[in-house]
């Protein structure tokens, strides 16, 4: 287990992360946006811009120990729960750094954490591409399966 990062190292890992989303917004075609939590707990919110899903957002919040990353995949279905559960917990044994979960109103969500040690700019490419491939290539099929009488 790592141990907790004190006010320091929090301070640099804080300054790594905001170069690299800054330098994300300039580079990166479908970063749309990055804001800040500055008043609250250590907090970016990015925006991105996808062809099967129009836009979504990533929440990154970093932590004593974790760099913790989320966002909203898809509302709670309304047809064939247990169907688009099922599919959902067999793409997560093909995830790696992030998994599928229900949160609040039994929405669905793609969460995962960083340990606090790896992050530079090759995890925090990896982590962006990642969430970014997987709402790409898992919204539609999903939706399609939770959604049924709406597609039909």
């Amino acid at each position: 287990m790592t141990t907790p990062a004190d006010l320091d190292e929090l301070t640099a890992l804080e300054a790594v992360i905001d170069q690299w989303f800054t330098r994300q917004l300039a580079e990166n075609p479908v970063v749309a946006a990055v804001e800040r939590d500055v008043d609250g707990p250590r907090q970016w919110y990015v925006r991105l811009l996808g062809e099967e899903r129009e836009a979504f957002t990533i929440r990154y919040q970093l932590k004593q120990r974790t760099l913790h990353y989320e966002t909203y995949f898809m509302p709670a279905p309304i047809d064939n729960h247990e169907q688009l559960y099922r599919h959902l917990l067999r793409r997560n044994l093909k995830l790696y750094g992030a998994s599928f979960t229900i949160g609040d109103e039994d929405a669905v969500y793609l969460v995962g954490q960083l340990d606090n040690a790896l992050i530079g700019d090759d995890e925090l490419d990896r982590v962006l591409g990642s969430i970014y491939v997987w709402v790409e290539q898992f919204f539609r099929p999903a939706m399609a399966i939770g959604y049924a009488s709406k597609f039909s």
